[in-house]
C-alpha cells in the first residue's frame, strides 16, 4: 500500500489579492511562486506562496473573491494552519516582526506538543508558527531573496487543524483509508501523522458540536495531501470510491493532477501529485512575476486579464 508523504498545499479565500500579496510576501517573507487564475472560474485570481520553487508541502494558495462576506466560525471545517519555523529562537524573531507590522498574535506557548505562537492574517485566517527543531521535508528550499533571514524563514506547512462533530468518522478516513498513525487522543482532540514522527504530515482533529462554519474571507477551502505520481493518484481514486465517497475524478491542473472528495463531516480533501510543478511554464528566477495560464486557458488571456485588477 502507498503512503501519504505529507501535505501538498492548502487553499483559502481572500477578499483582496493586493492586500493578501502584501501580507504573505512582504510580512511573512514567502515567495509568490505562481500568479494564475481559478481554473474553474478564470475571473478570479489563484495565488500560490511557498518556498523557492513552491515545493509540495510549502504552498499556501488563495482564491480572490472580492464580493465574499465574513466567515462565521463553527464546526466541520479546517480551522487552523501550522507553519514551521526553524527553532524556538525563531518564535522570538517573529514575535518582534509581528509587533513591527501590527499583526495580531498571541504569546509563545505550545500547540500539538510543539513550541508555538498563534497569529492571524488581516482577514482573520487562523495560523500558528511551530518550532520545527530539525523537522522539515528534504526537498524544501529556502528563498534567498526573502526579507526574512534564512535562520528564521517559514519552512513549510506543519500541523493542520480540523474541527468536526464526528471525530470518529474523520479518524476512520485518515487511519483506515489513508494509513495515518494516531499519535495521541483524548475526549476533545486527536493527532494523526501520515509519516510517524513528522509534523509536515500532521493533522490535529478537534471535536466541537454546534452549527457548521459558514465560510467567507479568511476561511480555509480545502487541504491537499501529497502523492508522488499518476499511478498513486489512480490507486487513491479507487480507495475513495471503495469507501463510498463521491469524488471529482482525476482533474489535470497542469501544475499537478488532483482528485477531490468530502469525508463524512464535509471536510474537503484534495489528493495532488508532486509534479510537474510550477517550473513547467516558467524558470526558477522569475516564478510568480507574471500571470501564468494553463494551455487550455491561454487563448482566453485577453478576456481574463481584462477582468483582473493588477496586483502590482
Amino acid at each position: 500500500m502507498y503512503i501519504i508523504p505529507g501535505h501538498h498545499h492548502i487553499s483559502m479565500v481572500t477578499k483582496n489579492a493586493i492586500e493578501n500579496n502584501r501580507f504573505y510576501r512582504d510580512v511573512l517573507g514567502l515567495r509568490r511562486v505562481k500568479m494564475t487564475v481559478n481554473q474553474d472560474d478564470p475571473s478570479m485570481y489563484h495565488l500560490f506562496y511557498g518556498d523557492r520553487t513552491g515545493s509540495p508541502g510549502t504552498e499556501l494558495t488563495f482564491f480572490e473573491i472580492p464580493m465574499v462576506g465574513n466567515t462565521h466560525r463553527g464546526t466541520n471545517a479546517i480551522t487552523r494552519i501550522g507553519l514551521l519555523v526553524p527553532s524556538e529562537e525563531s518564535l522570538h524573531y517573529w514575535e518582534k516582526r509581528f509587533d513591527m507590522y501590527n499583526v495580531l498574535h498571541g504569546g509563545i506557548t505550545t500547540y500539538a506538543n510543539h513550541p508555538a505562537m498563534k497569529f492571524e492574517d488581516p482577514e482573520g485566517l487562523q495560523m500558528v508558527l511551530l518550532a520545527a527543531d530539525g523537522e522539515k521535508a528534504d526537498h524544501w528550499e529556502a528563498w534567498e531573496k526573502s526579507d526574512v533571514p534564512a535562520a528564521h524563514q517559514i519552512l513549510g506547512m506543519g500541523s493542520v487543524e480540523m474541527t468536526v462533530r464526528r471525530l470518529d468518522k474523520l479518524a476512520s478516513t485518515l487511519v483506515d483509508m489513508f494509513g495515518y498513525t494516531k499519535i495521541s487522543q483524548n475526549e476533545r482532540e486527536a493527532i494523526f501523522q501520515s509519516v510517524p514522527g513528522q509534523v509536515f504530515g500532521e493533522i490535529v482533529v478537534k471535536h466541537l458540536e454546534g452549527p457548521s462554519e459558514r465560510p467567507g474571507r479568511g476561511s480555509i477551502h480545502h487541504l491537499a495531501i501529497r502523492v508522488k505520481n499518476d499511478e498513486e493518484l489512480r490507486f487513491w481514486e479507487e480507495q475513495v470510491k471503495a469507501r463510498g465517497f463521491q469524488s471529482s475524478g482525476i482533474v489535470d491542473r497542469f501544475y499537478f493532477k488532483s482528485l477531490y472528495f468530502r469525508e463524512s463531516n464535509g471536510i474537503l480533501f484534495e489528493i495532488a501529485t508532486d509534479g510537474p510543478g510550477f517550473t513547467v511554464d516558467g524558470d526558477v528566477d522569475h516564478l510568480g512575476e507574471k500571470l501564468d495560464l494553463p494551455p487550455f486557458l491561454e487563448e482566453q488571456r485577453a478576456e481574463i486579464e481584462s477582468k483582473l485588477t493588477p496586483i502590482e
